[in-house]
């Protein structure tokens, strides 16, 4: 009897519904091959548009819901008519903080076949992954806004505890550790937040200690952009709070290839009562919405990482194995790469690899 995985879909707003679809593709195809295990696939059609029809971006039970799941899959949210904040307290960052989503992972990679906007750097020459703290600091709903006019402010605060700082910076060190790697980067700004960064400077010192085979350093989030993209082959795993976190995988994003490429991962490695959320780091991107014209690698990668998850360690292989392949052949790419071809045909491209392995 085949095993079952249940994934909550939730296409979104934008090219998130076309990224979605064509990662979903792979993966049935992958069940298909591997004849091991089989999903369940429920659809949810949460977001923006249930916004405007309902002031909300899920029910009001949507995390009852999702907890029956062993994966949550999202293809994106945002759109114009509707401030950021609010698709994003109002779906991302609820599923993550309620169900202690704590590690994001965020892993880069310049494939063969790809040029990156840096000189003189090949593929293969960048492997970064960053690790990002998903449940507090700097996104933490904290602080308020009172006053009108000239007299109106703002109060934001972070939030960092001993725990949070811990689990995220150990987990960074048991993940080098596991993959091979040798140096972990941890990013900070204790010079300007005394803080919440002082603290997280000291617990990276004092977790450090117990890994002596792991390389480490520490250096200031300002410092780390412009050296992330001076030197991008220092880097190995890179972990950080959940806004300097952000910004960077952003940014390393952008010399391997762009957000097209982006994969991404929540989860709790302690604690699996809640399913996992995987969603590529890309937006919504409403401008080439349904013009065929997304890059779906970055969903297909996110699933390979819920693969990951989930325990099919071959079929994630397979995936991984076919998107380089097809971005070595440079035949069927969409136009953030030099291609023309569409969304929906690199997915039919991904399938044909995957049969062929």
């Amino acid at each position: 009897m085949k095993k079952s995985h249940r994934i909550a879909v939730i296409p979104g707003d934008g090219i998130g519904k076309e990224v979605i679809s064509e990662g979903i593709k792979c993966l049935k195809a992958l069940s298909e091959i591997t004849e091991g295990f089989q999903f369940e696939f429920e659809y949810f059609p949460w977001g923006s548009d249930y916004y405007l029809q309902n002031g909300r971006m899920m029910p009001v039970d949507g995390l009852e819901v999702l907890k029956n799941f062993n994966a949550i899959y999202l293809g994106a949210v945002g759109d114009p008519r509707i401030p950021d904040d609010v698709t994003l307290h109002g779906l991302l960052l609820p599923i993550k903080w309620e169900f202690d989503l704590y590690v994001g992972l965020r892993p880069v990679y310049l494939f063969p076949g790809l040029e990156s906007p840096l000189a003189n750097i090949s593929g293969g020459e960048i492997d970064i992954v960053v690790i990002r703290e998903n449940t507090e600091g700097e996104y933490s709903n904290i602080g308020g806004i009172v006053g009108v006019e000239d007299r109106e402010l703002a109060v934001q605060s972070g939030l960092f505890t001993r725990k949070g700082m811990e689990r995220i910076i150990a987990f960074a060190f048991e993940y080098a550790r596991k993959k091979g790697r040798k140096k972990v980067t941890s990013i900070t700004k204790s010079n300007a937040q005394r803080y919440g960064m002082v603290l997280w400077d000291r617990i990276f010192i004092e977790v450090s200690v117990q890994y002596p085979d792991i390389q480490t350093e520490s250096k200031l989030i300002d410092a780390a952009c412009m050296d992330v993209v001076r030197n991008p082959k220092g880097y190995d795993v890179i972990v950080a709070s959940n806004l300097f976190a952000d910004i960077l995988s952003d940014l390393t994003a952008s010399v391997t290839g762009g957000m097209g490429l982006a994969p991404g991962a929540s989860f709790n490695p302690k604690d699996r009562s809640y399913p996992g959320f995987f969603d590529p780091v890309h937006g919504s991107a409403p401008d080439i919405a349904g013009k065929g014209l997304a890059n779906p690698i970055a969903a297909i990668l996110t699933a390979k990482l819920m693969l990951d998850y989930l325990g099919e360690e071959e079929a994630a292989g397979l995936l991984l194995r076919a998107v380089k392949q097809n971005l070595s052949e440079k035949k069927v790419r969409t136009v953030d790469l030099g291609g023309s071809s569409k969304t929906n045909e690199v997915g039919v491209d991904m399938v044909r690899i995957l049969e062929s392995l």
